[in-house]
């Protein structure tokens, strides 16, 4: 099984109230129901199961569909069969799960739409991974997420082999062409940048502005939609003065060029803007 990965259980706890309020109809302000199972399943009724992939995927969130049983049917038994970062093949058993049938049918679709859509990120990020092994350079995922969803899908991507960048606007400094139009220009934005302490990102559009942001003291300089060839020449300009990253309409088909470029991380928006969720599905035994 592969490595266990940090996860936020906090963040964990938060997301899966709101899902099963949602599905549930308790954020309408009522206690919440499943009034199909109510009606159709007997209350005594044992349910025993097992989730199971439907094709080849690398699996992220299984404590996550862990806690969505358990939370709201505590003695459930749940065994896992494999481990988040797992790459595992069609047929698959994920989890064996077994506990009173009306509660474990109330969790199953939240269940499985966050452990389908994480795993979803963590397959397409190790599709991405896979691309570049052997440049030296890091695949760095993105804040184009699910709204709510930021730290989980930035779980999967670690899942799948990425590393993450800032979490949010409050962890990291990235000047992008926007602040730049505002504050004057790229070296007055990094000098004010420069009094908080932390690193400074530059997106720069040209290689005028690489000149500038690393002149300023940029710690990294984001090279964004520029072709190979104007990748090969920012990285001679920077000299190893500072780290270097390329993002911009980075695809499956693009990714090995840009990385063998020299630039030190490749960032991605796709990994968790766009990835399609796997298919898992929960079948009674």
């Amino acid at each position: 099984m592969a490595a266990e990965f940090d996860i936020d259980w906090d963040d964990v706890a938060r997301v899966i109230d709101a899902a099963l309020a949602e599905d549930t109809g308790a954020d309408k302000g009522g206690p919440g129901a499943d009034i199909t199972s109510a009606l159709v399943i007997p209350a005594d009724l044992v349910f025993q199961g097992a989730m199971q992939a439907r094709h080849a995927m690398v699996v992220a969130g299984i404590p996550v569909a862990e806690s969505v049983f358990r939370r709201v049917v505590p003695q459930a038994r749940f065994t896992a069969c494999v481990a988040d970062g797992d790459r595992i093949g069609p047929g698959t058993v994920l989890a064996r799960i077994e506990g009173p049938a009306r509660g474990l049918l109330t969790a199953e679709r939240t269940a499985l739409n966050l452990l389908q859509l994480l795993s979803g990120i963590a397959t397409q990020t190790a599709a991405y991974v896979d691309r570049i092994a052997g440049t030296g350079c890091t695949l760095l995922d993105t804040r184009k997420t699910i709204p709510g969803l930021r730290r989980l899908s930035k779980y999967a991507t670690r899942c799948g082999g990425a590393t993450n960048h800032r979490m949010g606007l409050y962890d990291g400094v990235l000047i992008k062409d926007n602040h730049i139009a505002v504050c004057g220009g790229v070296g007055a934005a990094v000098a004010r940048a420069k009094q908080g302490g932390v690193p400074v990102e530059v997106e720069c559009d040209t290689l005028d502005q690489v000149v500038e942001a690393v002149a300023a003291g940029a710690d990294i300089v984001l090279l964004d939609n520029m072709p190979p060839e104007t990748l090969r020449r920012a990285v001679a300009l920077v000299a190893g003065r500072c780290r270097t990253e390329a993002s911009g309409g980075v695809t499956l088909d693009t990714i090995r060029a840009i990385a063998e470029t020299g630039v030190d991380y490749v960032s991605v928006g796709r990994l968790t803007q766009s990835a399609p969720a796997v298919d898992i599905g929960l079948d009674w035994t």
